[in-house]
Formats: C-alpha cells, sequence, structure tokens
C-alpha cells in the first residue's frame, strides 16, 4: 500500500458491509451501483487486498475485509468526532483566550469588556497579562493583542476597534508656574514626562497638526514605562505629557488637567492583532467582536473644545 485510502472509499466499503449487497448500499447512499462497484475496486487496488466475495445474491467478507472494516469503522468515528470538535470550536465560545496589552488601557477599558464577555460565555477561560513592552503573539503564546497606537506588524491579522489620539496636557499649578506654550517650538523650555510604553518613546514625540506631521525632542526630566505612573505625574504638576485622550479624558472633564496646544496631537488608535482567522475560533471572534462593540464608548467621552 503506497498510500492511505480515501475516506470516501472507506464509508463506501462500511456501507456495502452492513447492507450485505451493492445494490442495497447505493440506494442508501443515493448513489450508483456502478459507482459503488467503482469504489469497492480503487479501494481494494489502494489496500492491495481482496475485501469481499461477490456471490449472485450477495457479498461477504474475506478475513481482510474483517480487518478493514474494524479499522475503518474506527477511523470514520475519529473524524466524525475531530469533525464535531472543530465545528464546536467554530461555533461555540469556551476555552482558553489569552489576550495581552498596555497596564493602563487593559486596567480602563479591556477589563471591563472582559468581564461582560464572561459573562454572556461561561465557557471561557479568560487570561489576561498587561505588559507595557513589546511583544511578540507567536512566541510567547497570546491568541489576541489590543494594541494602542504604532502598527500592527504585516505578518499579523488586525482589526481597527476604535479611533484614539494623544494630546498634550498639564495641570493647572504647572501651567501657572511655567506658563502655557503657544507654538510647538515652546516646549523645548519645558519639563516634560516622558513615557516609555509600547510604540511610545520618550525620546521623540511625532505630532501632527492637519496634514503636517512634527517630530519634536522633549525634555523629559522624569520619565516611565508606566502611563499610569506618567499621568499621576502630570497631575502633580511635575510637567507636560503626551497621552491618550482616553486614558485623561475624565481628568479634562474635572478640570485637573489641561489641553495644551489642542491643535496638536497623535493618531493612536486601537486596534485587536491575532494570528488566526476569526471563523476559525468562536471565542477569538466572540471577543473582538464585543470589544469591536464596546470600546468605542469608552474610549471616547465627549471631547472638550
Amino acid at each position: 500500500m503506497n498510500h492511505l485510502p480515501p475516506f470516501k472509499d472507506l464509508r463506501v466499503f462500511t456501507c456495502v458491509a452492513h447492507c450485505g449487497g451493492f445494490k442495497l448500499a447505493a440506494q442508501q447512499l443515493a448513489v450508483s451501483p456502478a459507482y459503488v462497484s467503482k469504489r469497492i475496486a480503487l479501494l481494494e487496488e489502494t489496500l492491495g487486498t481482496r475485501l469481499l466475495l461477490r456471490s449472485a445474491r450477495q457479498v461477504s467478507l474475506t478475513r481482510e475485509g474483517e480487518i478493514t472494516l474494524r479499522w475503518a469503522q474506527s477511523l470514520l468515528s475519529d473524524m466524525a468526532q475531530l469533525q464535531g470538535e472543530l465545528n464546536r470550536e467554530q461555533q461555540v465560545p469556551a476555552g482558553r483566550l489569552r489576550i495581552t496589552t498596555s497596564t493602563g488601557f487593559g486596567t480602563r477599558c479591556v477589563a471591563p469588556v472582559l468581564s461582560h464577555l464572561v459573562s454572556r460565555y461561561p465557557l471561557l477561560d479568560i487570561e489576561l497579562e498587561l505588559l507595557d513592552r513589546p511583544v511578540d503573539l507567536v512566541s510567547e503564546g497570546f491568541d489576541l493583542e489590543l494594541l494602542v497606537g504604532g502598527e500592527p506588524a504585516p505578518d499579523l491579522i488586525a482589526r481597527r476597534l476604535a479611533s484614539n489620539r494623544r494630546i498634550l496636557c498639564a495641570a493647572p499649578s504647572y501651567l501657572a508656574r511655567a506658563g502655557t506654550p503657544t507654538r510647538l517650538d515652546e516646549l523645548r523650555q519645558h519639563r516634560c514626562i516622558g513615557i516609555r510604553e509600547r510604540d511610545q518613546s520618550d525620546g521623540h514625540w511625532h505630532l501632527a497638526s492637519g496634514r503636517e506631521v512634527y517630530r519634536l525632542q522633549p525634555r523629559a526630566w522624569m520619565s516611565t514605562n508606566n502611563g499610569d505612573v506618567a499621568r499621576q505625574w502630570c497631575l502633580d504638576g511635575h510637567g507636560i505629557m503626551l497621552r491618550s485622550l482616553w486614558n485623561v479624558q475624565r481628568e479634562l472633564a474635572s478640570g485637573a488637567l489641561r489641553q495644551v496646544l489642542p491643535e496638536f496631537s497623535q493618531p493612536a488608535d486601537i486596534y485587536a492583532v491575532y494570528t488566526r482567522r476569526l471563523d476559525t475560533s468562536a471565542r477569538l471572534r466572540a471577543c473582538v467582536d464585543l470589544l469591536a462593540a464596546e470600546l468605542p464608548a469608552l474610549c471616547s467621552w465627549p471631547v472638550l473644545p
């Protein structure tokens, strides 16, 4: 035997064995007796042995046919179970889902959505890992990354979930002490708070105004890899910070922070990034769909004038 027989031939053979003849098997399979005879001949040729003894009234199994029938039934049963499990994987959200994103975004925006997700689909096991560094989905075994800003890797699948931008802001106490900048180049004379988080670098800020993009090297006299720490330093009056709008809208609304140079901002849209198509995993599809439905409201409080 040079290769495994096709499963369709094994199905025809088991039907013939159970029916005891080609005609009855053909009727059950809704095919012609000639088709059944051809598939049996090809199966015997593939296996290199005779499987059936044919008489005018019926067919019976040879010893090799009995062995083949036993294995064929086992293989077909395993295939049916495999297909059933794959169908459940694609249709029923269940099992473990490993998700990663940055600390601040994960805490404020992603965690509430995942809470709703497991309430809706109790067979899901969620593992959320908050990392303020770039990650490798494949080597680190994550199913999904929620990316804020930056460009998704071209070899991965990405879906845009919500719009977002980073703005310049500072505490009123700092602006009262150091003055409010009115031009972009004045930022060089101000104390700034740097954030080293995922795609962000405290070495350079890229700010857009209309279609123009400006590259600025701030004077980052305090820096951190944690956005919540940077926000607290900013609230304490230690300098100007470039931070996502979703992360500072509450402080802007309360007056605890003020936007600086509002004509400048940095695009930082939110993406779901994953390695497999959504139609192959019910749990991944359910998660991404719910994030797409709920994140825009969580990430976009009314923008102040």
